[in-house]
């Protein structure tokens, strides 16, 4: 399969991965060969370590409408059909969770479903004035995927969740951004180079303790405290003998800016 070919495109830019839904006849929509896509770019990413941040956006008018219900509907094997499309979402959603690399959903356009699931999958969200948002299950029968009921409490709190999960709500960019869903609302014009400046900040970071950082934040609510200071001591430890940290700790001696590597 060549690079056209692929449902999702993977751009390297310096250290920034840019990776691209690219269905927009159907909206972005979910179906397995897009969700195979998108768990090897994910995996991607997470295995090159020149890969310092990621962005992901959709292409045309939406981010992602979430699964093709269309293709659910003709399948002769229905559950089997969406087991497989959770098995590389689900993959893609742990991997975008645990990578070192900090990743942005820029959200172009309307994110339901499973498009809202991956959207807060990724650390930090931007979104267009034209972004709006979802959970969409219950319309169609069908209870949360994508770590959903995990992700968004966590943004909105437990019982904002069940509002949007349960009763349908849906939220303008604007409203998202009151809620704590996106950390940026941008003008459409504006949103890849917001999310490009995003993107390179972060990317210029010491990557190694970002993914300490990442692994110690998705553990904390499942762990004790004692447990929690323990992952600290180690984390901590480990950091301290890698190259960024010795850049770290000299920069902040001299009064100087960091220089790191990333390792």
């Amino acid at each position: 399969m060549t690079m056209a070919d692929m449902l999702v495109t993977f751009e390297r830019k310096g250290a920034v991965a840019w990776l691209t839904l690219t269905r927009p006849e159907a909206g972005n929509g979910m179906n397995v060969a897009l969700l195979s896509d998108l768990g090897e770019a994910v995996r991607r990413c997470d295995a090159d370590p020149a890969v310092r941040a990621v962005v992901l956006t959709g292409a045309g008018r939406f981010f992602c409408v979430g699964g093709d219900l269309s293709g659910m509907r003709d399948s002769a094997e229905t559950a089997l059909s969406i087991r497989t499309m959770t098995l590389h979402l689900h993959g893609a959603v742990a991997c975008l969770a645990r990578m070192r690399a900090p990743s942005i959903a820029a959200v172009n356009g309307p994110a339901a479903g499973a498009g809202f699931s991956l959207a807060l999958a990724c650390d930090f969200l931007i979104a267009s004035e034209t972004a709006q948002f979802a959970s969409a299950y219950a319309a169609a029968g069908l209870s949360a995927d994508g770590g959903q009921s995990w992700l968004l409490p966590r943004r909105v709190g437990p019982h904002r969740a069940k509002v949007m999960m349960l009763q349908g709500r849906k939220l303008s960019a604007a409203e998202a951004l009151d809620w704590g869903i996106a950390d940026q609302v941008v003008a459409p014009d504006a949103l890849i180079a917001t999310a490009t400046q995003m993107a390179q900040g972060l990317a210029s970071g010491p990557t190694a303790a970002f993914g300490r950082m990442k692994n110690l934040l998705a553990d904390a609510e499942c762990t004790s405290l004692e447990t929690q200071l323990e992952l600290e001591a180690r984390g901590i430890a480990a950091c301290v003998e890698s190259q960024d940290a010795q850049e770290g700790i000299a920069a902040f001696m001299a009064k100087r800016k960091p220089v790191f590597q990333g390792c």
